[in-house]
C-alpha cells in the first residue's frame, strides 16, 4: 500500500468507529431491520436519479450488495439491538479482518508473509480474550454470547462482500459502492416487514420529532453520508487497487475509535479484559499491516529461437549487416504475474 492509500485507510478507521455511536443512537428510536432498510433508502432515489450505473461484474457486485450491504448490517443491528456495546460491537465486527484474508487466499490466489499470518493469529486470539470476558462477567452467562456471535457473522459476511467487490472490477467503485446502497435496500425491507411487521417501522418515522426520534435521525444521516457513502466508497477504491490481504487488517483500528468515543459520549466503560483484548487486537493489526508482503517469483524471458543459415554478406555498415538487412527482434520481456 502507498502512503496515499494508508492515509485514505485511517480516514475510513476515523469515520466507521463513529459509525458505533451514530448506530447506538438510531436504535434508541427505530427497529434495527427497519433502521437497516431506511439507512439505504435515503440514498436510493438520488442515486437512482443522477449516478449511472457502473460497469461490473454482475454476479459478483450481487455478492458485494449480499455480504456488504444486507446480511452484515441484519447482524450487525440486531447484534446491537440485543445489548451488544457500541465500542464491543465495533471490536468484534473486525473479525472481518482475518476472514478478508483468508478468503482472499483461496479464491484470489494472494500470498500471505508468515508476520502475516502471526499477527492475524494474534488478533484473533484477542478478540478471544473479549468473548470470554463477557460471557464470564456477564449475569447472563454464555447467552452473551449471542451477539457477539451475530457480530461474527457480520464480520464473515463483510469478508464476503470484500471478495465480491474486488471480484466486480468496477469500472467505478464509488459508484458501485452508491448502487449497493439502491440494491441492498428492497431485501432488508422486506426482512423488517416479515419479522417486526409492517407497523414498527411507521411508528418510529410518526414520532421522529421527539427528542430520541431527532438524535436518531441524525445517527441515521451520519450511518448514510458519511458511513455509506464516504467511508464505504474510499474502502471499496482500497481494495479495487491493493491486496485484500494488505487493506483488511486496516479494518482492526476501528475499536481504537470505536471504544474511546463510545466511552466519551455513551459512558460505555470499559472492562479490563476487554482493554486487554483491544490492546491484543492493535497489536496484531500493526505486524499484520507492517509485513512485507511476500515477493512473487520473476519469470526469466524466453529467449527466441535463432534461425540458422548462411551468413549475409556483410558491408561497411557498423553493425555489420548488409544495405537493406534488418536486425533481429529483441526478445520480449515477461511481465511478472
Amino acid at each position: 500500500m502507498s502512503s496515499r492509500d494508508r492515509l485514505l485507510a485511517l480516514g475510513v478507521v476515523f469515520l466507521w468507529g463513529l459509525n458505533f455511536v451514530a448506530i447506538h443512537l438510531a436504535l434508541e428510536h427505530f427497529p434495527p431491520l427497519f433502521l437497516a432498510a431506511l439507512r439505504f433508502a435515503v440514498m436510493a432515489l438520488p442515486v437512482i436519479a443522477f449516478v449511472r450505473f457502473p460497469k461490473v461484474r454482475l454476479k459478483w457486485f450481487l455478492l458485494y450488495v449480499a455480504g456488504f450491504g444486507t446480511v452484515q448490517f441484519i447482524c450487525l443491528f440486531l447484534a446491537m439491538d440485543l445489548g451488544m456495546p457500541a465500542g464491543l460491537a465495533s471490536l468484534v465486527l473486525q473479525t472481518s479482518a482475518p476472514f478478508t484474508v483468508v478468503l482472499g487466499v483461496l479464491f484470489l490466489r494472494e500470498r500471505m508473509t508468515l508476520l502475516q499470518v502471526l499477527g492475524l493469529l494474534v488478533a484473533v486470539a484477542g478478540m478471544g480474550v473479549i468473548a470470554w470476558d463477557r460471557a464470564t462477567g456477564s449475569g447472563i452467562g454464555a447467552a452473551a454470547l449471542i451477539p457477539i456471535g451475530l457480530t461474527v457473522l457480520g464480520g464473515l459476511s463483510w469478508a464476503i462482500g470484500n471478495i465480491g467487490g474486488r471480484l466486480a472490477q468496477p469500472d467505478d467503485s464509488f459508484r458501485m459502492t452508491l448502487w449497493m446502497a439502491v440494491v441492498a435496500g428492497p431485501p432488508l425491507y422486506v426482512v423488517s416487514l416479515i419479522v417486526e411487521g409492517p407497523s414498527a417501522g411507521i411508528d418510529a418515522l410518526m414520532t421522529i420529532g421527539t427528542e430520541t426520534g431527532l438524535r436518531a435521525l441524525g445517527g441515521l444521516i451520519y450511518l448514510a453520508v458519511l458511513g455509506t457513502l464516504v467511508g464505504a466508497g474510499l474502502w471499496t477504491l482500497l481494495l479495487s487497487r491493493n491486496d485484500a490481504s494488505r487493506v483488511s487488517p486496516m479494518s482492526l483500528l476501528v475499536p481504537v475509535v470505536g471504544i474511546s468515543v463510545s466511552f466519551v459520549f455513551l459512558d460505555e466503560v470499559p472492562t479490563v479484559g476487554e482493554i486487554i483484548g483491544a490492546t491484543v487486537v492493535v497489536v496484531g493489526c500493526a505486524v499484520g499491516v507492517m509485513a512485507r508482503p511476500r515477493s512473487r517469483p520473476r519469470v526469466r524471458p524466453t529467449p527466441v529461437p535463432q534461425v540458422t543459415g548462411p551468413e549475409p554478406d556483410t558491408g561497411p555498415d557498423r553493425g555489420g549487416r548488409a544495405d537493406g538487412e534488418t536486425a533481429p527482434r529483441p526478445a520480449a520481456r515477461s511481465a511478472c504475474p
